[in-house]
This record gives C-alpha cells, structure tokens and sequence, in this order.
C-alpha cells in the first residue's frame, strides 16, 4: 500500500532500496525443478526456500519490504501453507511490506506474445490475488525487468489495466546510453495513438539491469564480502564498503531527474537466505541514515513508493510513441532470432490460446460454471507467456516440460467442451441415456493426421466459430479414402474435394497415420459463437483423384481462381491476380549462414536461441531448386504441391470464393552435414515501390510503421549488423505500400516469426532456425533442437493478400488476422450405424450464441465463466482510429439482448485485467513536457447512455465487464410476463 511507504525527504537523496528476486517460470530448469530446488548443478534455484525465507525474515523487522512477481510460484507455494503462515503473509501484504509487481502468471515476453494471451495470464494472476487477499494485493506496477525488448501495446494494455508506471531494464545500448546522458530515461510513453491518454504509462528504465550494484550481492550464490561493522574485528570495513556503494548511488543519481534513485538489490534466484540480505541491508541503510544523513536518505521501498515519490516532484517528461525493438546488448549482438527460436512452441502455444477461447466460450455458452480443470488450462497458458517459454530461449528438456504442461492442459479441456456441445446439441436436455456421442479435437491436423476422420467411414464434424462475425471456412481432413459425402444441416450434399497429401508430409518424423488424402469442403456461414454439423459418409465407389494432377518441371499457368499459379525454372512460385491487372507476386526460400562465433569479444558473437547473426560474408544463400511440383485443380481449390529439396517443401493453395493465397511450409530437419547453423526464410518479392518503410503488428494489435536502416529513432546508430538490426517481431503481420499505385502487400502468420523488408517490394520472414552454437546469452545451450532422433521439422502457414488498398482490403486483413489466431475449431465425432436422419431429429445441427451480428469492426475478445455464476466479458474495437473510414468509427452495442439464449440482467465495468472497477480507479497523473503530441482524448467511463445497458466503443477501445446472465428458459419459468427486470451489482 502506498500509504505503507518511508517517508522520503526532499531535501536528500532518497535511495529506494528495493529487496526483490526474479524467478524464471522455467528457462535453464523446469518449472518444478526451480520450485523444489532440482538439479542445482544447473543453477542454484528454490523458489519454494526463497518464500519461506523471506516471509520469515520479514517478521523480523517492520521497516523490511520485499516485493514479488510470478503469482505461478507465488500460489503453488501457497497451496502448501497452512493457516499460520497464510495469516502472516496476508497482514504483511495488508501492511504494503510485501508487495506484488506486476501480478501476472508469469513476466511475459513482449515481442512474440499475442494480447490475448498477455490479458487472459494477467486477468487470471490478478484474480487469483484479489480472491486470496483482497484489494491490498492489487498490483499496480508493471515490472518487465528481463523481456529482451519492449512493445508499444505493452504499454498500452498496462496502463488499461490502471498501471501507474513500469519498470524494465532491456532496451537498445546506445539508445540506453543516450537517455541516461540526457536524463530522459524515465519518460510519459505514449502507447496507442489511437485510445491517446487513456493509453499513456510513466516508465522508468532501470540503471542496472535488474541486479544489485556490484559487489553488494549477499546470497548462497554469492562472493560477496558481507558489512562488518565491529571495529575490533580485523576485517572491519563498513566505512569502505558504504562509500563504495554511494560512489554507485551518485553515479545513478546524475543519469535520472529527481532526487530519488531506485536500487534494486537481488537477482535471479536471489534470497533463498534472505537473513544474510537482510542484516546486511539493514546496517547498509543504518550506516548511511547515520554516517551521511545530511546528504542521503536511504529507505526500505519498492516500485510503487519510487513512483509515487517521483511523481510528487511534479515536473514534465518527455514522451515516446514507437517501441524499443529490436534489443541490441551489444554492435554484433541484436537479439532478435529469438522472434523465430522453436517455432513449433511458438504455434502450440497459439493452438493453445485458440482453444482456451474456445472452451471458456462454451462453458459460459452451455451455461457451465468454472471447474478445475479450466483453471488448470489458463495456468498452463499463462507460464506459456513467460519470456523463456514461447520465445524458444529455454533449454531443450525445459521446452519439452512446457509442451507436456499444455498438452495435458489441452486433453482435460476436451472433456469440458465435449461435454458442453452435447449440452447445446442436445437444447441444453441431457436425458438418462447410456451413450452420448463424444466431440473429438484434432489437434495435429496442420501435419494431415486425425485418426478419427481416417479410422471411420461415417462421422460428424461440428465446426465452432469462436468469433463474433458470421464465417465460411474451408475444412480439410485426412481421410484413407477419395469418395465422400458431406450433407449440411439443411440436409443438403455440399460440394467436395479431394486432394492427395504430398510425400514430404507423410514422411514428417512421428506422423503416425495411413491417411493418403485429404477431404476439403466449404463450411459456409457458420453463425458467431455457434456451430455447424456436417455429416460425412464414405462411397464404395473410389475416384481417381489423380488424374486432375498436372506435373512437370516448367511453368504451369492457368486457373478457374482469384490467382494463378506457376513455377518457374529455379523453383519461384509466380502468382499473378486475374482480378487486378498487373500486379505479379513471387515466393522463394532462401538461408542465412548463422555466425560461428566463440563469443570471445564482441566481434566473435555466435548466432544463438536469442541472437541473430547472419555471416555477412555468404549473406542471403540461395537453394538449388532439384526437386519437383505437381498442381492439383478442383472445384474448390487449385493446390500447388512443390518439394524444394530434401527437407523443404510447401503446398500453396489458391481457394475459389477467396482473395487470399496461401503458402504452407514445411522445412526441417535443416541439414547441418556441413557443421553450418541455417536460418530459413520464405521471401515474397513484388514490383511495389514501399520507399524504404513498412509496417509491423505490435502483439497482434495497433500497426507500427519501419524504416530500413534506421534501428531505432531516438538516436543515430551506425550500423553493424544490417540485417538483424532490421528484423522485427511479427505476431500476425507484416505489410507494406505502394501509395502512388495504391496497392499494398500483407503477410500474416500462423504464429509469431522474425521479419524484415530489406529491399523495396520485398518482405521475408524468418520460418526456421538450427544454430549449432551457443550465443552466450545464458541459456548454455546451442539452438540445435531434436526430436524423433533428428532435428525438429516445422510446418506452418502464410495467408498473402494483395491488392488496392481500400476499405474492403483492410477489412480482409483485419479478418484474415483474427482467423489465423482464432480459427474455427473442428471436432469430430465417429459415427458406426447413426444416419443422417437420426443424427438430424437427435441433435441440434446449427446455432448461434449471438442474438444478432455485431458491427463488424467490434468482436466479443473474451467470454468466459469468472466468479459466483459471474461471466467476464471484454468487447474490443478492432480498428485504429485512422486505419478506414468506413471501420473505425465510434460503435455501440448493447449488452442486454447480445446473447440468443441469455438476457444480461446486469453489467460492471472494470478495468482491463478484471480486478478493479473502473469507477474505484486512480491513475497518478503525470505531466508531460511541452513537445508532447496531444492524441484522442476521450475518457474510459462506465456505461454512459440513456440505456445503460449501451456500450459505446472508440477505435482500438477494449472494455471489460462483469456481467450476470440469466437463461431465457429460466425468465419464463419464473415470470410468465417477459423478461426479468435488470439488478444492480454492488
């Protein structure tokens, strides 16, 4: 609690000595292995001895404060407390002497985490905090110490979520050494163009990473000399050791503008004897408070008190309003492969969101309260945002851990929605029956496996639309077979296609299936948060699906489809629009040689898990295309099946009905026979004249624009590294324009990859890496994965889309984003002797959760069970504000009658992680210097309207509920005349 703070003097040096430890949710260990304290020939790690340690050494001494991060640890130790213990760490909480920062599940990354995941792992971190200890554990500090780079829609969301500040440390050398020369590393960022204000954060860029001066570490993983203040010891050195940490105070004190500096004393790890901290810290503080009192002022505090001292100073600071991406530590050490390291962790974790949204939304949709099991999937989701989990930085057996921690997660959840769609199929009436039919995931679809499309000769598929727009999607499922029937709900034989599966994917390591083909149909107008069913029998009658292939090794033009497709001579895939004259894509793969560096000196740096190194000398290498295409023509989609070499090959499909092109990839085990690490990348090449600039998402939300050869710009860089220097995170997409022709490129991700455009017209994405060295960033371990006894081979998607910028193609875009990060979920259910009709008078084959259509530049971004029959509920804006004239206009939607089976009889609004009311929250207000920009200004109120149940949304405006719902059933049973009246929630 703020009120809980030292008080400082404004006449002194006030020294914030905060006492903190940063605990990994895995990285060099499992996330168990770190709490008990496994395998410390590793690293020196218990986070279980480090709670217990601390709280202890807390009673000890009313002025000692500590602060604590990772609810992950912070519940699994306590869990394990009895009632005792519980007390104490509630009143030291209540008292503000230990205080949680940040709050989230884990410290997320920032660069390759989508926004939905970073609100849904903080959303449940902070009600796991406000349910266990009240509003006294609110945090209200965003504390990003160790992320390798920062994002502007970080920001952006903290401050949604009522942050007064944050704290981080990771940013850019030379853009470092030029705040703290210019005292400008404390500043307003300004993080959303679009919401203005409302989006700004105070932030504070730490002096010293995150660790304690140096020489001033006191744990078992210290050196160390402890404060001795007995002068009738020999070893008496309390006067020299005092002045050698102020020495370190006034040279932080002349980098900063008030007379408060913040020391952060503990690293890693740290205080797992919290004691030997503690006693040398207080005669630290004792010492200076006594000896140099007339200068200094030195205090117990944590981030909140710094701030709150600081922003009593009330002077102005200057503002920023891009990134600090990419992160450089040194000329030759930009850490940016990381953007790409693991990239099949980096789409499991995306599947993983997928279905998380899918399965909150059925539980409230079924009306199914919260349970275990869903508790158990959010935390698996959330350790999956740590900054050494999706970023592929940890070691192998730790990346392995998290696949196993979100694979169970993943499994028990398919009991939850399994259950639920029966529930809906059924009209909400489950009868004593023995059997009811199951709803199966498939999970490895994207390598063509499913054994219960390939296993069956008769099966439903049910295809739930987990976003807020009506949607046709096209299904692909890997069947033995090539003759198929697909009846709708209607009744009516739906259009089909078969399409063989190509050698390279039937050859993946650990693809266990006998599937030849794949099965493709139209799912037209699924409704939003519904389904539809389709009813799939087999013939006995085979076809030949071959005979539509046309093979060869020269171009092949032609086609019924929005674009043709061809290849040429060196293996080019040359798309042309039959719709827009002229405008001409090509696709190629390409690698760097990643550096070979002994990491002896700046200049030897390795390319590693988090450092992208290319060797200048080779620079972009080229294949040498030997390998073979066949195009396969149908109804419904025109598939080029194309093997590059022996381990990478694509199939890009062109849709009828779709202005989009898609490349699916699939590369790996990369070949390291010559001992040289590769990173791949897929390169789209146009006649676009982008001047130099494109743009990048920002966690799958608001456009930043890129300048080639410009690292940062804050500061003027020569340029050492120009290709890494150039990379960027890319979460969704990456675009660029042509404004004197008006047409624009856009490439969007299946998941997060590194990305650039080093040349006019050119985009190219990272896909896949193999490093053979360590980058000596920490992890101790090359970049060199494995699986099934080789290396891992990764499979993914680009959608392509371009055209004239309009309306309508942003529009695409905007939808073509959601869909790769939210796709409609597919569940199978084997059927033996169940027919059609059966199924058809048994089960409800089609519906909606919505009662109607939201406009179409809004979507429901998050449904789900919260507390006491409660259901959280997020509406977003989905367009910034100057992005269309047509989309990002002000939108009102109305909360009572959204839902077709519920009435919402009452809405709260609070802020964006769920935990505070909107109304109960204040910000402390900064004052910006005269340069800053005024942006769009309006206020986040509660519901404001001659209806109060009308939400008004601004462009990029998310807002968040606590709603009551109460099933339509339910009003007529209990009041024949109508709906029941709304209440107040107090």
């Amino acid at each position: 609690m703020i009120e809980a703070c030292a008080k400082v003097d404004p006449n002194k040096l006030n020294i914030h000595i905060v006492a903190h430890s940063h605990n990994d949710v895995g990285w060099l260990k499992t996330v168990d292995e770190y709490y008990y304290g496994r395998k410390n020939n590793i690293q020196i790690a218990g986070v279980q001895y480090i709670l217990d340690s601390v709280i202890k050494s807390l009673q000890e001494d009313p002025e000692r404060r500590f602060i604590y991060v990772e609810s992950a640890y912070l519940f699994k130790w306590w869990d394990k407390q009895n009632e005792k213990t519980k007390t104490i760490v509630r009143s030291l909480i209540n008292e503000g002497r230990l205080e949680i920062i940040g709050g989230g599940w884990s410290m997320n990354d920032e660069a390759v985490t989508h926004y939905q995941s970073v609100i849904d792992q903080f959303s449940w971190g902070f009600r796991r905090l406000n349910d266990t200890f009240g509003e006294c554990a609110r945090p209200k500090i965003g504390w990003q110490i160790d992320p390798f780079g920062h994002s502007r829609e970080q920001a952006s969301m903290f401050a949604q979520m009522g942050f007064d500040g944050l704290l981080f440390s990771r940013l850019h050398y030379e853009d470092k050494s030029e705040r703290f020369a210019a005292k400008t590393a404390e500043f307003i960022w300004r993080g959303s163009p679009s919401l203005g204000e409302n989006a700004n954060l105070f932030t504070s860029i730490l002096y010293n990473m995150y660790r304690s001066p140096e020489g001033f570490c006191f744990d078992i993983t210290c050196k160390d000399e402890p404060l001795i203040d007995d002068p009738d010891s020999p070893d008496f050195n309390i006067d020299k050791r005092v002045e050698e940490f102020l020495g370190f105070v006034n040279s932080q004190a002349r980098s900063y503008r008030t007379n408060n500096v913040i020391l952060t004393m503990g690293t890693d790890f740290t205080y797992q004897v919290a004691n030997s901290w503690y006693t040398n810290l207080d005669k630290l503080i004792r010492y200076i408070n006594f000896h140099k009192g007339t200068k200094y002022n030195a205090i117990y505090s944590t981030p909140s008190c710094y701030l709150k001292a600081v922003n009593e100073e009330k002077i102005s600071w200057p503002s920023k309003s891009d990134d600090f991406f990419p992160y450089a530590s040194d000329s030759h050490s930009y850490w940016t492969g990381y953007y790409t390291s693991r990239p099949t962790i980096k789409y499991f974790e995306r599947m993983g969101n997928n279905f998380l949204q899918v399965v909150k939304q059925l539980s409230v949709l079924s009306n199914e309260p919260n349970n275990a099991k869903l508790d158990k999937f959010r935390e698996a989701m959330g350790i999956l945002q740590h900054h050494d989990a999706i970023t592929g930085t940890e070691q192998e057996h730790v990346a392995h851990d998290y696949a196993r921690i979100l694979s169970k997660s993943i499994t028990d959840a398919e009991e939850i929605s399994s259950y639920a769609l029966r529930k809906m199929l059924l009209n909400g009436k489950m009868f004593a029956k023995t059997e009811y039919p199951e709803f199966f995931s498939c999970p490895l679809l994207n390598i063509s496996s499913c054994e219960y499309t390939e296993n069956s000769k008769n099966f439903v598929v049910t295809v739930y639309n987990p976003t807020s727009q009506p949607l046709s999607s096209y299904v692909r499922l890997p069947v033995n077979g090539t003759s198929y029937r697909v009846k709708n709900h209607k009744g009516s034989e739906i259009v089909t296609q078969v399409v063989p599966i190509s050698k390279p994917i039937k050859k993946i390591p650990g693809r266990k299936t006998s599937a030849s083909y794949e099965l493709i149909f139209l799912a037209s107008r699924i409704l939003p948060l519904g389904y539809s069913s389709f009813y799939v029998s087999q013939h006995s009658r085979e076809s030949r699906v071959e005979s539509n292939a046309l093979e060869g090794n020269k171009s092949t033009g032609g086609s019924n489809k929005a674009f043709s497709i061809s290849v040429d001579t060196s293996g080019k895939v040359i798309i042309e629009s039959k719709i827009k004259r002229g405008v001409q894509l090509t696709q190629s793969f390409h690698y760097y040689e990643g550096t070979q560096g002994n990491n002896r000196g700046v200049k030897n740096r390795a390319s590693g898990a988090y450092i992208f190194r290319p060797n200048q000398t080779t620079g972009l290498r080229d294949f040498h295309f030997k390998g073979h295409f066949q195009l396969h023509r149908g109804p419904l989609v025109d598939e080029l099946q194309m093997t590059v070499n022996e381990w990478i090959s694509q199939v890009v499909r062109v849709y009828a009905e779709d202005e989009r092109i898609e490349f699916n990839w699939l590369v790996g085990p990369i070949n390291i026979d010559d001992k040289i690490g590769k990173e791949i990348i897929t390169k789209y090449t146009t006649h676009l004249r982008s001047n130099g600039e494109f743009s990048t998402d920002s966690n799958g939300r608001e456009m930043l624009k890129r300048k080639r050869k410009v690292v940062q710009s804050t500061w003027d860089s020569q340029f050492s590294e120009p290709v890494a220097g150039n990379y960027y995170p890319v979460t969704t997409k990456i675009s660029l324009k042509d404004e004197e022709r008006n047409l624009k490129l856009a490439v969007l991700t299946d998941r997060a990859q590194g990305g650039s455009s080093l040349r006019d017209g050119e985009i190219e994405l990272m896909v896949h890496r193999r490093c053979l060295k360590d980058d000596d960033q920490g992890v101790r371990q090359a970049l060199n994965g494995t699986a099934y006894g080789m290396g891992v081979v990764a499979r993914g998607k680009h959608s392509v889309l371009v055209g004239s910028q309009s309306n309508e193609f942003v529009l695409q875009e905007k939808n073509e984003a959601l869909r790769l990060s939210l796709q409609p979920w597919i569940f199978i259910t084997p059927l033996e002797t169940t027919s059609y009709d059966d199924w058809k008078e048994n089960y409800k084959m089609h519906m909606s959760g919505l009662a109607k259509s939201l406009p179409r530049s809004v979507r429901i971004l998050t449904l789900e069970p919260w507390r006491d029959g409660s259901v959280l509920l997020r509406l977003e804006h989905l367009f910034e504000s100057d992005e269309s004239v047509e989309f990002s206009k002000p939108v009102i939607v109305n909360l009572e009658d959204l839902f077709s089976d519920f009435t919402v009889t009452a809405a709260h609004e609070t802020t964006l992680g769920g935990n505070q009311w909107l109304e109960d929250n204040e910000r402390l207000k900064w004052v910006p210097d005269k340069d800053y920009v005024v942006g769009n200004n309006y206020t986040f109120k509660p519901i404001m309207s001659e209806n109060e149940m009308d939400v008004l949304l601004m462009p990029m405006q998310i807002r968040t509920f606590i709603v009551d719902l109460i099933p339509y059933v339910n009003i007529f049973h209990e009041n024949n005349t109508g709906r029941a009246g709304r209440s107040k929630r107090c």
